[in-house]
């Protein structure tokens, strides 16, 4: 989840990465009762799908990443979290926290804390 705040109003969005990332755990285990629960959301969080700008972001994050010797992922992976926190930079909005497991490679780009940390 990624939570925007603008002009003093706070709002929670759903980036298409990180449905695809649960999506497909749910799918493979299967759980039925969790896709379901995944899909309810849509209606609690705005949908952000992936923009070309986006991704064309999250390559100049993933080189960035390398050229320091911090990759966040493997070589030949696509790095969801690249492209979580290229969709953060780019919303153009001036707040932006990222509710994450994984604070550590997100933080370096974006403002992120653990998930149950962050009070809607």
């Amino acid at each position: 989840m990624v939570g925007v705040s603008n002009c003093g109003e706070t709002s929670s969005h759903r980036p298409e990465i990180t449905d695809y990332e649960v999506r497909r755990e749910l799918l493979r285990i299967p759980r039925k009762a969790g896709i379901a629960r995944l899909d309810a959301l849509a209606q609690a969080a705005e949908y952000l799908p992936i923009s070309t700008a986006t991704m064309r972001r999250a390559a100049e994050l993933w080189a960035q990443a390398r050229q320091q010797g911090q990759a966040t992922a493997g070589d030949n992976t696509i790095d969801a979290d690249m492209i979580l926190a290229a969709q953060a930079l780019t919303l153009g909005v001036p707040q932006v926290v990222i509710a994450t497991t994984n604070v550590g490679h997100l933080s370096r780009f974006v403002q992120a804390d653990d998930w149950q940390n962050i009070v809607p």
